[in-house]
C-alpha cells in the first residue's frame, strides 16, 4: 500500500470521526433541550401546585376567619344577654329591697305607736295595782279581826289544806302518768324494733344441706369405687365423709357431719368425674388442692362479711371461723348471713337507743361463732364461741353476747339483750328458716304433748308455727296461783327437753263459767 493510501484512509477516518463528533454534539443539544422543555414543564407545574395550595388555605383561613367571627358574634350575644338578665335580676333585688325598707318603716312606725300604748297601759296598770294592794290590805285587817287569826295563822291552814289536797292529787297523777308512759314505752319500743327490722331488708334464705353430685353414666360410679373399692376407700379417707352410690340413676350422695368437709369432698368428687382419672394418688392430689381452695374461699367469705357491716379488726382466726359459717346451715338458714342480718338490726336499734352502733354490729356479727367449732369442741356454741372470742382479744360486751345471747347466763351488759333481740327477728321473719312438713307437724305435737302431762291441764294449742302454746286449764282443779305455776313449769319443759330457735311464748288460760236458767 502506498502513502497516498494510507494518507486517504486517514483523511477518511479524521473525516468520520468529525461527523460522529458533529453527530453527537447534534443529539446531545436535542437532548438538553427535551431535559430544559421537561424541567420547564415540572416548573411550570409545581407553580400551578403551589397556587392551588395557596388558593385553599386562603380559603381555609377565611373559613376559619368567618368561624371565630361567628363564634365571636355568638359569645357576644350571650354576653350580652348575660349581662342583661344580670341588670334585670339587679333591678328587681333593688325593687325587693327598696319594698323591705317601706315595710321596715311601717313597722317601725307600728312599733312606736304600740310603745306608747304600752307605757300608757303600764302606768294604769300601776295605779290599779297601788288601789288593790290598798283594797287588799283593807280586807286582810277585816278578816283578821272576823277569824280571830293573824295572817300568819291563816297561811298556816290554808297550806296545810292545800298540802293535803297536793298530796292526793299527785299520788293519782302519778298513777296516771306512770300507765300513759308505760303505753309509750311499749310503743316507742315496738316502733323501734319494727323500724330497725324494716331498714335492714334482707333476701330469704332456704338452703339445702344435701350435697349430691351429679354423675354423667353409671359407669362412672364404678370407676369411683375403684377396683375392690380402693378408690371410694382413698376418698373417704382423704375427705372424711361417707360416700353413698346407690341405684339411683346419675347421683352420688356425700354424707358428712363437717359442711366444710362436706363441701370439699363435693367439690373434689366434681373435679375427678370431670377430669376423669380417678386413683388413689389423684384422689390426694385433688383433695388437698380443694381444701386450700376452700380455706382461701372461706377467709374471703369472712372479710366480706366484716366489711359488710364494717366491723375491722378481726383476729385471722375469727375471720376463718366466720367464713366456716358460711357453709353451716341451722333449719336451712345459713348461719352466716343470719350473723349479717343479725349485726345490721342490733346496730339499727343500739343507734335508736343511743348506744354505740359500731360495738353492737361486732356483737351481733360474732354471737354464732361457737357453731363454726361447736362439732369439734365439747359444749354449746355460746361457750365455744365466748371462748374463742377470748382468747383472740375480742371485749368483754362481745365475749358475754356470744356467751349470753340464748339466755343462759345473767345479763351484764345492755348488748347481749340487742343482739338477742336481733337474733329473735332474723330467726322468726318469714322464709327465713324451713322445716319439713313432717318436722314441722313433729313438733307442733311435741309442744302440745308436754303441756298436756301436767296436772289440771284439759287442752293445749300450738299456734303461730309453734312460737306460742295456748293451754287451758280446768278452773275447778286449778287456781290462779296454781294456773301460774303450770305456766312456769310448762316452759322450764321446753327449755329442758326441746331445741328450738328463738323463743316460745306460753300462754295459760283459766276461766270459770256459770249458767243459770230462769224460768
Amino acid at each position: 500500500m502506498t502513502s497516498a493510501d494510507i494518507l486517504q484512509i486517514l483523511v477518511s477516518l479524521l473525516a468520520g470521526i468529525a461527523v460522529a463528533v458533529a453527530f453527537y454534539k447534534l443529539i446531545e443539544k436535542k437532548r438538553t433541550a427535551i431535559r430544559e422543555k421537561e424541567a420547564e414543564q415540572q416548573l411550570e407545574s409545581a407553580r400551578r401546585q403551589v397556587e392551588t395550595e395557596r388558593n385553599e388555605m386562603l380559603v381555609a383561613a377565611k373559613e376559619a376567619a368567618l368561624a371565630i367571627k361567628a363564634e365571636s358574634d355568638e359569645e357576644l350575644v350571650a354576653a350580652r344577654k348575660s349581662q342583661s338578665q344580670r341588670e334585670q335580676k339587679l333591678d328587681r333585688r333593688e325593687q325587693q329591697l327598696q319594698q323591705q325598707e317601706d315595710s321596715l318603716r311601717k313597722q317601725q312606725r307600728g312599733l312606736e305607736s304600740s310603745q306608747n300604748r304600752l307605757a300608757t297601759q303600764l302606768k294604769g296598770v300601776t295605779e290599779q295595782r297601788e288601789q288593790l294592794n290598798l283594797t287588799l290590805k283593807e280586807q286582810t285587817s277585816i278578816l283578821e279581826q272576823a277569824s280571830g287569826m293573824s295572817r300568819e295563822q291563816a297561811g298556816e291552814k290554808l297550806m296545810e289544806a292545800m298540802s293535803r289536797e297536793l298530796d292526793h292529787e299527785r299520788g293519782s297523777a302519778l298513777l296516771k302518768h306512770k300507765k300513759l308512759l308505760s303505753e309509750v314505752v311499749e310503743s316507742q319500743a315496738r316502733e323501734m324494733l319494727l323500724t330497725a327490722i324494716q331498714r335492714y331488708a334482707s333476701a330469704h334464705t332456704s338452703e339445702s344441706t344435701t350435697s349430691t353430685v351429679d354423675v354423667p353414666t353409671d359407669d362412672m360410679k364404678g370407676r369411683i369405687i375403684g377396683r375392690e373399692g380402693r378408690n371410694i376407700r382413698a376418698f373417704e379417707k382423704a375427705t372424711g365423709v361417707d360416700v353413698i352410690i346407690d341405684d339411683t340413676p346419675g347421683v352420688v350422695i356425700v354424707s358428712g357431719f363437717d359442711p366444710v368437709r362436706r363441701e370439699v369432698a363435693r367439690q373434689s368428687l366434681q373435679k375427678l368425674i370431670s377430669d376423669g382419672r380417678i386413683h388413689p394418688s389423684k384422689i390426694e392430689e385433688v383433695v388437698g388442692e380443694t381444701g386450700k381452695q376452700i380455706d382461701a374461699f372461706m377467709m374471703q367469705k369472712g372479710r366480706e362479711a366484716a366489711d359488710e357491716v364494717n366491723v375491722p379488726g378481726l383476729h385471722e382466726r375469727v375471720i376463718m371461723m366466720l367464713g366456716r359459717l358460711h357453709f353451716r346451715t341451722s333449719y336451712s338458714q345459713n348461719v352466716l348471713r343470719h350473723s349479717v342480718e343479725v349485726a345490721f338490726v342490733s346496730g339499727l336499734i343500739a343507734e335508736m337507743l343511743g348506744m354505740d352502733g359500731d360495738l353492737a354490729r361486732r356483737c351481733g356479727l360474732l354471737h354464732d361463732i361457737g357453731k363454726a367449732a361447736d362439732h369439734e369442741l365439747e359444749g354449746g356454741h355460746p361457750k365455744i364461741g365466748a371462748d374463742l372470742l377470748r382468747r383472740h382479744g375480742e371485749g368483754a360486751e362481745v365475749v358475754h353476747a356470744a356467751f349470753g345471747h340464748h339466755d343462759e347466763i345473767v345479763t351484764e351488759y345492755p348488748y347481749t339483750m340487742l343482739v338477742a333481740t336481733g337474733d329473735a327477728c332474723s330467726a322468726s321473719r318469714p322464709g327465713a328458716r324451713r322445716e319439713s312438713l313432717e318436722r314441722y307437724v313433729k313438733r307442733m305435737e311435741e309442744l302440745e304433748a308436754i303441756a298436756m302431762r301436767f296436772d289440771g291441764v284439759q287442752q293445749a294449742f300450738a299456734i303461730s308455727a309453734g312460737r306460742e302454746l295456748r293451754v287451758i286449764v280446768s278452773s275447778d282443779l286449778a287456781n290462779d296461783e296454781q294456773a301460774a305455776s303450770i305456766c312456769r313449769k310448762i316452759a322450764k319443759a321446753f327449755e329442758a327437753e326441746l331445741t328450738y330457735p328463738g323463743e316460745i311464748k306460753v300462754t295459760v288460760v283459766r276461766e270459770s263459767r256459770f249458767t243459770e236458767m230462769a224460768k
